[in-house]
């Protein structure tokens, strides 16, 4: 019998990491968890070390190593816990390991992602700032290592089981007309505008469908997630931006549909559970369990959709004309919204202000071409500054 695949976790805390975990503890004879990484919830870290056993693990700065080392030797562990974004490249790096999920939120999970591509793992994509701030270079890293990108956000992940297998030819030439890229339209979608700029970081985190971070349930509420994501689908799958299409599709049972030039619409439906991309990516080409219980259509009965409306969502707006303008303009629209969003959960701006601050980020700076990873960081900083100078010129 062959070897259980070891697989590394990036953000094994955050929802994606756990949802994953969930999906190798059900097939252990498959899958084993290779090093686990947690940023803040380092008990939560602690714990799943406990149960899953990795080889390393790893945390953000040398104080919590120690912490955490000490606490693994005294429960007869032999883990070792590594340090920082070294760390991080190390575990998705290494010979052993024979997948990634790169489930790190943010523009810190760029880095260990792209070792990872360049070691030629399978990478179960789950960050999709990577494909935002950085598309051509990664792409590029992908082609030159033949490493294997699997898509875990649903919506692209739904993508991927729809299109024809050599997609990667062209989506003019495999028959593909339009990529319809779906979204619940969040907790704001039905609330008057007038209450838009009095609504809570609370009110904006409780996604009526899903359950996941703060950050990106903030981007939800947005549609930033989703301008985000259109840009990740015109990277995944080649596809120019007018060739993406955003329907807002409340139930969240569609995840998406590819459109053929024949009248054919395929779509990818399920109950709303990341473990269902997860355990798809994770055994691809094959299909195992995900724990995820059967979709009773009964129970769903209706599937609505419509059309967003960009005044009421902005960003999505702006992510598609950062989308168009390319080189450097998505990774600064990333930069902006994690500064204005970072500021929102903290009570500094409020949430209408978060569009604000990333149009002006944008509008300040002029668009420039990304030759390599060091002009991609120097776009994010810049970004970073800006959005900085705009909270210190309200006061926030």
């Amino acid at each position: 019998m062959s070897r259980p695949q070891q697989i590394t976790v990036l953000g094994a805390t955050g929802s994606i990491g756990l949802s994953t975990l969930d999906v190798i503890a059900r097939h252990p004879d498959r899958y084993q968890a290779f090093a686990l990484s947690g940023f803040t919830r380092l008990s939560e870290l602690f714990a799943l070390c406990v149960r899953h056993l990795p080889k390393y693990a790893v945390v953000p700065e040398a104080g919590a190593a120690r912490n955490l080392q000490d606490d693994l030797r005294a429960a007869g562990l032999s883990t070792q816990v590594l340090v920082g974004e070294e760390g991080l490249c190390q575990v998705a790096a290494a010979p052993e390991v024979d997948a990634v999920m790169a489930a790190i939120v943010g523009a810190a999970g760029l880095r260990p992602t792209l070792a990872a591509v360049e070691a030629g793992k399978k990478i179960l994509l789950a960050n999709k700032e990577a494909l935002v701030m950085s598309g051509a270079l990664f792409m590029q890293a992908v082609r030159k290592s033949g490493s294997v990108l699997l898509p875990i956000d649903s919506e692209h992940n739904a993508i991927f089981q729809c299109m024809p297998q050599d997609f990667a030819r062209g989506l003019g030439n495999v028959g593909v007309r339009r990529i319809l890229l779906t979204a619940s339209g969040g907790p704001f979608r039905q609330t008057p505008m007038a209450e838009l700029a009095h609504v809570s970081p609370d009110q904006a985190c409780a996604h009526p469908n899903w359950s996941m971070g703060r950050k990106i349930s903030v981007d939800s509420a947005s549609m930033m997630n989703k301008g985000l994501e259109l840009i990740e689908a015109c990277w995944l799958f080649d596809a120019r931006p007018s060739q993406v299409e955003v329907v807002i599709h409340p139930q969240s049972v569609i995840h998406s549909l590819v459109d053929y030039v024949d009248g054919s619409v395929l779509a990818q439906l399920g109950n709303p559970d990341m473990r269902t991309p997860i355990a798809n990516a994770l055994a691809w080409p094959e299909r195992i369990d995900s724990g995820v219980a059967p979709l009773d259509l009964f129970a769903v009965a209706r599937l609505d959709f419509e059309a967003p409306d960009e005044e009421r969502f902005p960003c999505l707006r702006l992510a598609r004309q950062a989308a168009e303008a390319g080189n450097s303009a998505p990774a600064m629209l990333n930069a902006a919204n994690e500064v204005a969003v970072a500021a929102f959960l903290d009570g500094r701006v409020r949430y209408l202000e978060i569009a604000s601050i990333i149009e002006e980020v944008l509008n300040l700076e002029p668009v420039v071409a990304l030759d390599d990873l060091d002009a991609v960081f120097t776009a994010d900083a810049t970004a970073r500054t800006l959005a900085g100078q705009w909270l210190t010129r309200y006061g926030r």
